[in-house]
C-alpha cells in the first residue's frame, strides 16, 4: 500500500478536529502473483491521522510491513496544507519516504495545491493536489530527478453505515535506464462500519509502472486486501 488518505477523515476532522484510526491488512498479492511477487508482504498495519486547526490541516500515515520473522519495512508520507480563502483552495507541502530491512525508499518532497470540498452533510468529500515532486538519491541504484504528481481523493458515507473513499495517483517516475513514464496508483476502499469504533473491509491496489518485475517485465497489478479498521 502507498497511502490510505481517506477523505471521509477529513470530514470528521472538520468537525472534531482531530480523527485517528488502526488498521491490519491482509494483502493476497503474492498469492495472486507468485512468480511476480513472491517478495510482497502479507500483514501491514497502518496508523493514519489527520488534524484541523485554524491555519489549515496536517495528515500523516505510517505503514509498517510484516512478515513472519521481522519487521520488513516502515513507509510514511507526511503532509500539511494551508488554508487559502474561503473556497477550498489550499497550499499543500509534503514529505514521502521510509526504511526497509535492506536501506531506504527514494525519498521525495512535494509542493503545490489542493482543492478540498463537501456537500452539506459531508456525506460526500473530495480533494484535487496538483504539486511538483522532487526525488532524492537514496542509495546508489536511485537518482534525483524532478517530477510531477496529480493527486484525486473521495470519500462516500452511503446506506447508513457504508464508507466508499480511495485515491488515485498519477505521477511521472523513472524506469531503470533514466527513461520518465507514467506512473498510476490508486486504492479504492470499502468499509461496513459495525458501530462509531470497529470498520469491516478492504482495498484493492490498482497500480501501472509502480512495481518492477525482473521476470516478465509486468507492471500492471490488481492486489486486493481483507482489512479491519479501528477509529479511536
Amino acid at each position: 500500500m502507498k497511502k490510505l488518505m481517506t477523505i471521509v477523515l477529513m470530514a470528521i476532522a472538520i468537525m472534531s478536529a482531530n480523527a485517528q484510526n488502526i488498521q491490519l491488512h491482509y494483502d493476497f498479492g503474492r498469492h495472486l502473483y507468485p512468480d511476480q511477487e513472491e517478495n510482497r508482504q502479507s500483514a501491514t498495519i497502518t496508523l493514519e491521522q489527520f488534524k484541523a486547526d485554524k491555519w489549515g490541516s496536517w495528515y500523516y500515515f505510517v505503514d509498517v510491513d510484516l512478515s513472519n520473522k521481522f519487521v520488513e519495512g516502515a513507509y510514511t508520507e507526511i503532509s500539511r496544507e494551508f488554508n487559502i480563502g474561503k473556497k477550498g483552495f489550499a497550499a499543500h507541502v509534503e514529505y514521502d519516504g521510509g526504511l526497509n530491512r535492506f536501506g531506504s525508499y527514494q525519498q521525495a518532497a512535494l509542493l503545490g495545491g489542493a482543492w478540498n470540498g463537501h456537500n452539506a452533510d459531508f456525506s460526500k468529500t473530495y480533494s484535487v493536489q496538483l504539486m511538483y515532486k522532487r526525488y532524492f538519491k537514496s542509495y546508489e541504484y536511485t537518482s534525483a530527478y524532478n517530477s510531477f504528481q496529480l493527486t484525486g481523493v473521495w470519500g462516500l458515507n452511503f446506506g447508513k453505515s457504508f464508507t466508499f473513499s480511495g485515491f488515485i495517483d498519477f505521477w511521472r517516475g523513472e524506469d531503470a535506464d533514466g527513461h520518465g513514464q507514467l506512473v498510476i496508483l490508486s486504492e479504492p476502499q470499502l468499509w461496513y462500519n459495525a458501530n462509531k469504533h470497529l470498520s469491516l473491509g478492504g482495498e484493492i491496489e490498482i497500480s501501472n509502472n509502480f512495481i518492477y518485475n525482473t521476470y516478465d517485465d509486468k507492471s500492471f497489478f490488481i492486489n486486493p486486501t481483507l482489512a479491519l479498521k479501528w477509529n479511536f
